[in-house]
């Protein structure tokens, strides 16, 4: 795997399985356990239960998800340290089956891949491609015919930190993702669009 500027990437990535729990809470959980944050889980999960779980609830909810025979996302490391986090799963099995916003391009049984997270001080390394491919490998492993992400299409423009975990349209095309459908969704304030990348 490369970076982007073409050097050989010294970046592995790995299914979240439950031996790497630690791992997964180191990129997704808080310092205060108590808190109560996302762990991935608000767009995994429909509203109701994302409401219902609550602070150490929600890690406990990601830990039982690591211990299914198909893992929840994938962990990047430099060396034995993790240094980021992307989920994917099958979209059927997501709130973004029945969503209005972004639409079925085709019938197909996709994953979609919507969170992509670098650890802080390692940011503009070229872990985000590494994650997107790592993905993309995990979900062909596991038999997907295609991958669906849903980045903002910011025509270089800034994205907010806090908004960048969907992941630019730049991104997903340096992927090999193309562009199959305009969405009804903003992040940031910035549309999204629907990149697909057949898998065969």
């Amino acid at each position: 795997m490369a970076a982007p500027d073409g050097s050989p990437s010294t970046f592995q990535v790995r299914p979240a399985t439950s031996e790497r729990f630690d791992d997964v809470a180191t990129m997704l959980g808080p310092r205060n356990p108590t808190s109560n944050v996302c762990w991935c889980l608000s767009h995994r999960v429909d509203a109701r239960t994302n409401r219902e779980l609550v602070g150490p609830a929600r890690r406990q909810y990601v830990r039982e998800l690591t211990r299914r025979p198909v893992a929840p996302g994938v962990l990047a490391y430099d060396g034995a340290e993790v240094v980021g986090w992307a989920a994917v799963a099958p979209r059927a099995e997501l709130p973004f089956e029945h969503s209005t916003k972004i639409p079925h391009v085709d019938g197909l049984p996709v994953w979609s891949l919507w969170c992509i997270r670098v650890r802080p001080g390692h940011r503009g390394r070229g872990i985000a491609h590494a994650l997107v491919s790592g993905a993309v490998d995990y979900a062909a492993s596991q038999g997907a015919p295609a991958v669906e992400g849903y980045p903002v299409d910011n025509e270089g423009r800034r994205v907010d930190l806090t908004m960048a975990y969907v992941g630019t349209r730049s991104l997903f095309e340096e992927a090999g993702f193309v562009w199959a459908a305009d969405t009804g969704s903003v992040s940031g304030g910035i549309p999204r669009v629907l990149m697909r990348r057949a898998l065969d």
